[in-house]
């Protein structure tokens, strides 16, 4: 197969996703309104309440019944939109387009920004999957799906299903990972399976404290703004306890990353 069939066939691949991406958009968008729709009948009929109470007694606007607060997650976020799900089947990317590259990724997140720098000199194929995956919108409302809060302390992310199964349909080998086995405060860092060959994918964690991890696992980059929103969510706990998903639920909404110059 020719690189014109290739980048053909990845090009379907992609508008393909970016249809279903939409469909499910769509679909979000009006669950999302059926449910504002029920809220405000709730909210108006709560009103009508209210008034008659007022009525029989002095008017009280401090009362519940005259208050209306949006959801909020555990830390205090708005609560985050269903995941898409993914079905992916993406071709890794060449790591010569990230090589001697440094990129800025921003975290959209339901609680604010994270933001980091992306290392393509250390990291070229972690960093060039990245890039990739972040530009076709993978992570779109895509859950962090497990905190750890004992000996090891990371934040997991990017598995648009949420099950910490989820994969771009390729997968690429162990670079740049610590001989000492040490992963400071706010390492950005590889997901992988027991596959040091091809077990990364799009999956990544984020270091909220200092963490000695054996096995050897990719640095790819470092959160550089954000990292207390981290640590919001690392304060609530996971279930269960220790290893699991985090009480506080936070999801990332976008993606945005953009090189470096200079």
């Amino acid at each position: 197969m020719t690189k014109a069939q290739e980048r053909a066939r990845a090009r379907r691949r992609w508008e393909k996703r970016q249809v279903a991406l939409a469909e499910r958009r769509a679909s979000h968008d009006r669950r999302r309104q059926k449910t504002m729709i029920a809220a405000s009948a709730a909210a108006a009929l709560a009103v009508v309440g209210t008034v008659a109470i007022g009525l029989s007694r002095s008017a009280d606007s401090t009362s519940p019944a005259s208050r209306t607060t949006a959801a909020l997650t555990a830390a205090g976020c708005p609560q985050p939109p269903s995941p898409l799900g993914t079905g992916a089947k993406l071709t890794l990317p060449d790591k010569k387009t990230a090589a001697g590259k440094t990129f800025v990724a921003t975290f959209t997140t339901n609680c604010g920004d994270i933001t980091a720098t992306l290392d393509g000199t250390k990291a070229p194929q972690a960093v060039a999957s990245f890039v990739q995956l972040a530009t076709l919108d993978y992570w779109a409302d895509s859950p962090c799906h497990r905190l750890t809060t004992s000996g090891i302390y990371v934040l997991q992310c990017g598995d648009p299903t949420g099950t910490g199964t989820g994969t771009p349909g390729y997968g690429f080998g162990v670079e740049n990972a610590p001989a000492d086995n040490l992963y400071p405060r706010g390492t950005l860092a590889m997901a992988r399976t027991q596959d040091t060959a091809k077990g990364n994918g799009g999956q990544f964690f984020i270091v909220y404290k200092d963490t000695t991890l054996p096995g050897g696992y990719t640095i790819f980059g470092r959160v550089t703004a954000g990292l207390d929103i981290v640590d919001r969510i690392a304060a609530k706990g996971s279930t269960p306890q220790g290893d699991g998903t985090p009480i506080a639920a936070i999801s990332i909404l976008k993606v945005t990353v953009t090189e470096q110059k200079g």
